[in-house]
């Protein structure tokens, strides 16, 4: 499984620098940091829930999903709308 996710996120930071290039934007190291926090802990989540879902531990899933799911989330659309809004007043 974390072969696959590895080449998948391998493949969207590629086009993520790719396009980023192309069309001539740069992001600040704060919104890197940002990103890259939050998608860790994305990943983090999807592990330990898979695990306890496998381990029929479904309230602890749902409490993990939504003790480190929703401050991710947050994190990643934080780092976007940044971004976003840096463009758009440019």
């Amino acid at each position: 499984m974390w072969l696959i996710i590895s080449f998948v996120l391998g493949a969207l930071l590629l086009g993520l620098v790719m396009w980023l290039r192309s069309s001539h934007v740069s992001l600040t190291w704060y919104e890197w940091v940002l990103g890259i926090v939050g998608l860790v802990l994305l990943l983090f989540t999807v592990l330990f829930f898979t695990d306890a879902l496998g381990e029929t531990e479904s309230k602890a899933a749902t409490m993990f999903l939504l003790v480190l799911g929703l401050p991710a989330v947050i994190l990643l659309a934080l780092s976007w709308q940044l971004t976003v809004r840096r463009i758009k007043k440019a």
